[in-house]
């Protein structure tokens, strides 16, 4: 009896951590449609749409430093400190991988990119749409774990459009090596972002499971 009162932990409501975590994820939906956005547009286009999702990277920033000050300002948390920090840590990631991946994209001044980058995007898209969507229900933990499940599946899935990628334009011995050099680069960009995504879903896997 004894020892299942000193293993007993309340578990506070905070609301308002929870909204600030809610607000950091739902950055990543802006994010990634941008970087979709930038993908299919021209290099002028692409510099503009650049520049407003390095302005969403800055707001993420702060929704970070948000979550970072109240957990300095409360006694007690939903969850152990050191995991709503490896968590907000993991959306602010995800939400540097998709910057960097914008800018590798500017960088390299790559024209038109093969199918399989679309793909990338769009698993990011829907990684990021699943995040914003779960991000709440740490509040209650229903559905978390089929969160983690299906972004692992399309982390794996786009590790296979990024081997892909490098087959079409690495196995071609005729064609332009620069063209190559540069798509590989943004495949890499992107790979890292969709890499990003499954290291969040960990966090939130650890977090849920430590505290179940």
């Amino acid at each position: 009896m004894g020892r299942h009162q000193l293993r007993f932990r309340p578990f506070p409501r905070d609301a308002e951590l929870f909204t600030l975590l809610t607000a950091s994820a739902a950055h990543l939906v802006t994010g990634a449609g941008l970087l979709a956005r930038l993908l299919g547009s021209d290099r002028v286009r692409r510099v503009e749409l650049a520049a407003r999702l390095h302005d969403v990277e800055h707001a993420g920033d702060e929704a970070t430093h948000a979550v970072l000050a109240h957990l300095g300002g409360v006694f007690i948390t939903p969850y152990e400190r050191e995991d709503v920090h490896r968590l907000v840590e993991a959306l602010d990631d995800c939400l540097d991988a998709m910057d960097e991946a914008a800018r590798v994209v500017v960088a390299t001044r790559v024209g038109e990119l093969p199918h399989g980058v679309s793909q990338q995007v769009a698993v990011l898209q829907r990684c990021a749409e699943l995040t914003a969507a779960a991000v709440p229900h740490l509040r209650s933990r229903d559905g978390l774990e089929e969160y983690c499940v299906e972004v692992n599946r399309l982390e794996n899935q786009a590790q296979h459009v990024y081997h892909d990628i490098l087959r079409e334009v690495l196995g071609d011995d005729g064609g332009d090596a620069l063209r190559a050099q540069r798509v590989t680069a943004v495949a890499g960009a992107l790979e890292a972002a969709a890499d990003a995504f499954e290291r969040l879903a960990r966090a939130v896997a650890l977090l849920t499971l430590k505290e179940s």
